[in-house]
This record gives structure tokens, sequence and C-alpha cells, in this order.
């Protein structure tokens, strides 16, 4: 390896403040206006959460903490940008800015673990289509079976099993993994994302020791399309219903930071749902900017740097 590398780290976004609100759901719909309902129900989940989601200040942290970890690796050689998917800096925008810096290459990394032609990978085509030569492009693959996180997620499930064991919880508990719902038609292209999930819920299942556990999804778009499933919410109401658990412990595998679709679908939506339904429930701790987190992503970047001399 020589000369010095971009680090492009890329993820959703997410509105700065109420007023950005309406702006970053246009973006969401590809330029296509809310409804006015649309708008309200989407404002009243941010309100519930506080106003605004913490996934900016997220990532700004596991952007800044992966720096420091790259440059303890290897001083001077890695220059890190962050871009957004649909708030800015954009994608194309903090592509051509590391580019500009002088790197020989800049390395993609997707701040998820899973990969997806509906997910990631529209970010690393964004990315690509935003460079030119001689600037070269290398894509970190997708890194859910990297053994560092896997140890750690299995931590954090025996730690959110422990919490419910402290609250006087009796009984069996099922673990559910949970990652973003896509529509199902990523199947017919060979997509394999539903079994990248599968797989690293199973690493971490047995990693755990866990009796029991499954996948589900969830934040599924509302659009008249069929969407991957089953939904986090009717795997428990039908636990609840057989008797098969006497708690839930969900562990949304296919995120890395607190964010909207972790704090009101989880935290508030689905357990409202358990309590509904007379079910424990407890969600594992998400990995936001934890050192060992992001000792994965320094050594997800190494790794796709050493692979293309």
């Amino acid at each position: 390896m020589s000369g010095r590398v971009g680090v492009l780290v890329m993820a959703h976004g997410t509105p700065a403040a109420p007023a950005e609100i309406a702006a970053f759901y246009t973006r969401i719909r590809r330029g296509r206006p809310p409804t006015l309902e649309q708008l309200e129900e989407l404002e009243g989940r941010y309100a519930a959460i506080g106003g605004v989601s913490p996934l900016a200040e997220r990532s700004r942290a596991q952007v800044e903490a992966l720096r420091s970890a790259l440059d303890d690796r290897a001083p001077g050689r890695y220059e890190v940008a962050f871009g957004a998917k649909h708030t800015d800096p954009l994608i194309e925008q903090a592509a051509v800015t590391l580019a500009a810096t002088g790197v020989d290459r800049i390395v993609g990394l997707v701040l998820t673990p899973h990969g997806s032609s509906l997910g990631s990978a529209e970010y690393l085509e964004r990315a690509r289509a935003a460079l030119s030569l001689p600037v070269a492009f290398v894509e970190v693959p997708p890194w859910f079976g990297a053994p560092a996180l896997v140890a750690l997620l299995a931590e954090r499930v025996a730690q959110a099993a422990s919490g419910l064991a402290d609250r006087g919880t009796p009984g069996r508990l099922t673990v559910i993994f949970t990652a973003h719902s896509l529509p199902e038609r990523v199947r017919e292209t060979g997509d394999t994302y539903p079994e990248q999930l599968e797989e690293s819920a199973r690493l971490v299942a047995q990693a755990a020791g866990l009796p029991s556990w499954r996948v589900a999804w969830q934040s599924a778009g509302r659009t008249p399309e069929p969407w991957l499933g089953p939904d986090v919410r009717e795997v428990v109401r039908r636990l609840a219903a057989s008797g098969e658990a006497d708690a839930v412990v969900v562990c949304p595998i296919g995120f890395v930071a607190d964010h909207l679709e972790v704090l009101y679908d989880l935290d508030v939506e689905l357990a409202g749902v358990a309590a509904a339904c007379g079910m424990p429930y407890a969600r594992t701790a998400s990995l936001n900017d934890d050192p060992r987190f992001i000792a994965v992503l320094a050594e997800a970047v190494v790794s796709a740097d050493r692979s293309d001399p």
C-alpha cells in the first residue's frame, strides 16, 4: 500500500430540526411532496422521540471515532469524510470534495452491515458515479460476519436478557433479530439481503448460545407493493397468543445507531404492542460509537484498502 487514501463513510441522514422534516420527506420520496396527513404523521414520530433524531450526532461521532482509529493504525494515510443519502453533505458532494484532496483512491463504507441492491448498493453507486478517473473507488463489502461484531452483538443480547431477568421476568425468552424491510421484489433479482440477515442472526445466536431466536422485519415503507416479512409487530403478537414465549428481546441487527427506526419503531411502537400483549420486552443497546464497534469499521476499511494495492 502506498499514498493517501480517502474513506467515504455513508449513512442515511436525518433532518437537523423539525422545520427540515418536510424537505427531508420530499427528498426521500424522490421529489414528491408528502400529503399533509403523511407529513403530520412523520412529524408526530419525531416529536415522540424528542423532536429530531439523534442520527446526525451519532453519525458524526462514528466518523470522528473512525478517523481517530484509522490514524492510530496508519498515521497520515487516511482522509475520512462523510456523505448522506438524503441530507447535506450529500454522497456526491462528499465524494467530489474528498477526491479533490489529492487521495489516490477512495474506500466507500456504508454504515449498514448487510448489502442490498436497494440499500447499500445505491449509496456506493452514487459515490462511484460522482467520481472520475484517476481516482479509483473501492467498496467495503458487507461486514455482518466480522467476528468482533458478532461477539459484540452477542454481548448486547446477553445484557438485554439479563436486564429482563433483573426485572423478575420468568420463563422462556425468545430473541428476535430485525433489519429494515425492503420490497419483496429484491428476491427477483437474486439479492441476498434476506439470506445475509438470516446468516448474521444465526452467527450472533450461536455466539450467545440462544435456545430460541428468529428473524423479523421492521419499518416497511408505506407503498402498495409487498415488503419483506414477517413484520416484527406481528411476530410479537403471535408469540404472545401462542404462548411460545414469556418474554422477548429484540436485537435490531441491521442498524448501527440510534435513530427513528430504533427509537420510535421499536422503543415506542413495538414496545406498545408488547405491552398490549402482556409480553415483557427489551431491546439491545445500539452500537453508536462504541470503541469496539469502531474497531470493526476500521478493520473493514483497512481490509478493503489492502485488497486494492
